[in-house]
């Protein structure tokens, strides 16, 4: 019997607690947003297919807590990942300063080819801005790392983001000659170390 989809393809979504990785996901997975989004305890995940080039790609996307009490559970979950995008909030300097801890991070638990993207969450809070859209250009730049600016709230580049992505893992495993990343090892959820996804909920929340 033939499987559903060509390609499936595990993403991970990482960043600060509050910039909207949750509201991100819940605008590509469900094209739904809402203000009072609580924060994630451990993981969580959504799965969406996407139509590229004739081919079905199914995305597992995994929402990890951005709290530093999270990080031996989330930990886990780069193994196996072929992208991660590393999320920050345009209007938190912060954030974006923690964006090289959270790279670090890639260094230290997923496999050295995995694709990344950088992005820049609530974009539409122009007046709040508190990161330079050129400085983190060319931050990513000269990580080669792709970049783009999203608004969860405005469903803007969000689609993008998450469809470049899945468009950039294509064309690296097709250069390496892997083909699908289907198949009978991936035709179920990955849940790597054994840990369920938890959901839940924190006094602590919000995003955009």
């Amino acid at each position: 019997m033939s499987a559903e989809y060509d390609h499936l393809f595990k993403l991970l979504l990482i960043g600060d607690s509050g910039v909207g990785k949750s509201c991100l996901l819940l605008r590509f997975a469900d094209d739904s947003y809402t203000e009072s989004y609580i924060s994630t305890i451990g993981v969580d995940f959504k799965i969406r297919t996407l139509n590229l080039d004739g081919k079905v790609v199914k995305l597992q996307i995994w929402d990890t807590a951005g709290q530093e009490r999270f990080r031996t559970i989330t930990s886990s979950y780069y193994r196996g990942a072929h992208g991660i995008i590393i999320v920050y909030d345009t209007t938190d300097m912060e954030s974006f300063n923690n964006v090289k801890t959270w790279l670090s991070e890639i260094d230290k638990f997923a496999s050295e080819n995995v694709n990344k993207l950088l992005v820049g969450n609530k974009c539409d809070l122009v007046l709040k801005k508190a990161v330079d859209t050129q400085m983190a250009k060319d931050f990513a730049d000269n990580l080669g790392i792709p970049f783009l600016e999203t608004s969860a709230k405005e469903a803007s580049n969000v689609e993008e983001a998450f469809t470049r992505m899945a468009m950039d893992i294509k064309k690296r495993l097709a250069a390496q000659g892997g083909g699908a990343a289907g198949g009978a090892a991936n035709s179920k959820p990955l849940l790597s170390g054994g840990n369920r996804p938890s959901g839940g909920s924190s006094n602590s929340g919000g995003c955009c």
